[in-house]
């Protein structure tokens, strides 16, 4: 049974002796440690008699060691074999010097870590390439027999993904396109070329802000849903419990996600133009005095739908990358919270980054064939 550690005086022969008792643990030892130092930090010639200690561990060595070299001279021990490999062991470690901390730097570490990140970056291309071939074929079983889907599911998570982003999407591409239209009065204005300050709005709102800002918006909205959402059930393995059930993951929680936005994105973007037009006209009609009927002959007129079909073609692909980006890093993440959070996190980097980079290449193939 466990004791506190104490100890106590004695006197005999002319020779002080301080009797140590009980457990020199960690958890029985107590402040037993500094009440032994301060009472020989002012004796001298004291044995310390350690023969009668329980259970002694490197927490109580330590803890007698400082206080007998607390003493003037050191004192005498007595104990026990084993305590004395024990203080020995611990005296060694106290007085040995810290190891130094070499880091050696070389070109070879420099290499050895390009690879790797070489390495890595293509097993994630090979690892995002099955995923979207299981996801096609997912896409597939459901065309071939659409009473597998989950329409609950799909138009849920439409509402939940798409369509309660409509006021920030409106607002934030109504903003965009009077920032649009407050430059180009500014600068249009200088050549007195005002009144083509509704193509610029035209062109700058129909082909690129509504449907990037609309990516962009659902890309940190929608792809961290996905992946917490995911991640989370991949983290209470509910996913394995799909799997035992026979229920194919990807039929039941990817390809509701992946239907939702490829069905919603298209009337965000639809609603992104309309407010973002809205925010050109207001600031035309306020700075410049074109007003809204002007406003609206110069869009039919030279401007046409021609750009809003090119704007609207990107949503679909847009969509797909969105939707894939951020179910694939949910059904990535480990299980603990740290492999969650890195997991959201690359989810909203990855589709962000992967939208600006897939409309550059629409500009630049749209630029090819003059359209």
């Amino acid at each position: 049974m466990a004791s506190p550690a104490d100890f106590s005086f004695s006197q005999a022969d002319g020779a002080r002796t301080a009797l140590c008792t009980g457990d020199w643990t960690a958890i029985e030892m107590g402040r037993a440690n500094e009440r032994l130092e301060s009472a020989l930090a002012g004796a001298s010639d004291v044995t310390l008699d350690l023969r009668q200690i329980g259970r002694c561990d490197t927490a109580g060595a330590y803890g007698l060691l400082k206080a007998a070299a607390a003493a003037p001279k050191p004192p005498k021990m007595v104990a026990r074999p084993e305590v004395e490999r024990l203080l020995e062991l611990v005296e060694r470690a106290t007085k040995a010097e810290p190891t130094p901390v070499v880091r050696h730097r070389s070109f070879h570490q420099l290499f050895e870590r390009i690879g790797r990140g070489v390495i890595h970056l293509g097993l994630e291309v090979f690892d995002t390439l099955v995923f979207f071939g299981h996801l096609l074929v997912a896409t597939g079983r459901a065309i071939a027999n659409p009473r597998r889907v989950r329409w609950a599911a799909c138009f849920a998570l439409a509402e939940r993904a798409g369509l309660d982003a409509v006021p920030i999407v409106m607002v934030t591409t109504f903003f965009i396109g009077a920032v649009v239209g407050l430059l180009g009065a500014n600068m249009l204005t200088t050549f007195g070329a005002q009144v083509y300050v509704v193509e610029l709005i035209g062109v700058a709102v129909l082909r690129e802000f509504n449907v990037l800002i609309t990516a962009l918006l659902l890309a940190g909205r929608s792809a961290s849903s996905f992946a917490a959402e995911i991640g989370s059930m991949k983290m209470n393995q509910e996913i394995d419990a799909m799997r035992v059930l026979g229920v194919d993951p990807f039929d039941a929680l990817v390809f509701p996600r992946f239907f939702a936005l490829l069905f919603t994105i298209p009337l965000l973007v639809f609603a992104a133009t309309i407010a973002g037009l809205a925010g050109g006209m207001v600031v035309a009609w306020s700075q410049l005095g074109l007003g809204p009927v002007f406003f609206e002959q110069q869009m039919i007129n030279n401007v046409g739908a021609t750009h809003f079909w090119v704007g609207m073609s990107k949503a679909p692909v847009l969509a797909v990358i969105i939707a894939g980006i951020g179910c694939r890093q949910g059904m990535e993440v480990g299980g603990d919270v740290e492999s969650l959070g890195r997991r959201v996190t690359a989810a909203v980097v990855h589709a962000i980054f992967a939208t600006i980079l897939v409309d550059a290449m629409f500009a630049i193939i749209y630029m090819k064939l003059n359209i």
